[in-house]
């Protein structure tokens, strides 16, 4: 079997990982079972672009048990927990080709080695590996029946794909699934970004000044578990709406331009580029820290914070210090995804509910995909509903139902006051 990992034999730990993540997600198992049973996806083969993670491990395992091919290679270059890949490798036979720490050279190489498998069904978190596809192995289109899309940020590149005509074929995102971005964004993005800086960082937050750039569903997260954690929080926000959001919601809000000059925190959220450009490093106060909860790095200008910089030295793992004269700037995960970069990443119990969107998607897709135009398309709302409702099960939590009465007083126009 052909993979590319750091070191097989760190695979006893991650099969340790992998049984305990799967204790935390009920509802991918119960779709694991029925997968199990009927073998839906026997012959299909899948290559995948994610997180490698004890969560991913399990997504893998339960499309495995329904019948799939699969190669998996990383969705971020620090994002891989090499014993999670080796134990994917040595004891469940999943060709992986992810390292934590590879460089792009090699993140590239991977991609398209999870690519030789010639795929029915592309999944991606970020939509590097179908952009890859799309620009250098446009043989393989004919083959794929379609795509399901992880993150906010791989859906924008998508639907600039298909506005530009250039989208080869159907994708699922699976991001735009109320169960999806709803908890996975707002509970575990916030959770776990937090996580992450107090592991790099071992400071405490109470009494800090803590800036969010972004208020959609990740920012929101953010935002609400710092104040939590007792800081004081400042959103920057271009969205007129979002903004006026949080302000109700009892934030601060005001441009980076003066939020930097405060912050002893910031965390970027907004999927764009240089959110933190030249003039805010500039006005940085003393002794901030930066870091970034988008998918790619590129919301902090690192490359002008380098030039910027007198010095450079690496503090402890996952924290860079920049001399800038007499002013220091310190730099968590290079700009990457901090959450799983200095983090392990979402806990298992959201991710339970984001990857049984991923296990229902690939379905839907090898039943309806050739009827599908080469759009981007929502997960229709029963699944998502189903999801919702697994989860509330394994919760032990029961809601109302609807009477015929009142189902009929819904769907009626007469009635008025």
């Amino acid at each position: 079997m052909e993979y590319d990992i750091r070191d097989i034999g760190l695979s006893e730990r991650g099969i340790k990982r992998i049984m305990w993540a799967a204790t935390r997600m009920p509802v991918l198992n119960t779709i694991r079972q029925e997968l199990a049973k009927s073998h839906p996806l026997r012959g299909v083969k899948i290559a995948a672009c994610l997180h490698v993670t004890t969560e991913t491990a399990n997504l893998i395992l339960t499309l495995k048990e329904g019948g799939a091919q699969i190669r998996l290679t990383a969705s971020n270059p620090l994002s891989t927990q090499d014993d999670v890949a080796a134990a994917l490798v040595a004891e469940y036979g999943i060709p992986v080709f992810a390292i934590k720490g590879e460089d792009r050279e090699t993140y590239y190489k991977h991609i398209n080695q999870a690519l030789d498998i010639k795929p029915h069904i592309t999944m991606d978190d970020g939509a590097d590996l179908i952009s890859t596809l799309h620009r250098e192995r446009q043989d393989l289109i004919s083959n794929v029946v379609g795509g399901t899309e992880e993150t906010t940020t791989g859906v924008v590149r998508l639907k600039q794909m298909a506005t530009k005509g250039v989208l080869g074929y159907p994708v699922i995102a699976v991001n735009d699934s109320y169960t999806k971005y709803l908890f996975d964004n707002r509970y575990g993005t916030g959770q776990s970004t937090i996580d992450a800086i107090m592991r790099a960082t071992n400071i405490l937050l109470a009494g800090k000044t803590f800036v969010v750039a972004g208020y959609g569903w990740c920012g929101r997260g953010i935002a609400w578990r710092a104040r939590g954690m007792g800081s004081h929080v400042i959103v920057t926000e271009t969205n007129p709406i979002r903004a006026l959001e949080a302000v109700m919601d009892g934030f601060t809000v005001m441009p980076m331009r003066d939020a930097i000059k405060v912050a002893d925190i910031v965390v970027t959220a907004t999927g764009d580029i240089n959110v933190v450009d030249v003039e805010h490093l500039k006005s940085a106060k003393d002794g901030v820290i930066l870091a970034n909860a988008g998918h790619f790095d590129v919301e902090i200008n690192i490359q002008k914070l380098h030039e910027l910089a007198d010095k450079v030295e690496n503090i402890k793992p996952m924290v860079d210090c920049y001399h800038l004269g007499d002013k220091r700037i310190y730099l968590l995960a290079e700009g990457r995804l901090v959450n799983l970069s200095a983090a392990e990443g979402h806990p298992a119990e959201v991710m339970d509910m984001s990857f049984a969107n991923q296990a229902r998607a690939v379905e839907y897709l090898l039943k309806h995909g050739d009827k599908l135009e080469k759009k981007v398309y929502k997960l229709p709302d029963e699944i998502d509903r189903d999801i919702a409702i697994r989860k509330l099960k394994v919760m032990g939590v029961e809601i109302d139902k609807l009477t015929p009465e009142q189902q009929q007083y819904l769907s009626s126009w007469e009635w008025g006051t």
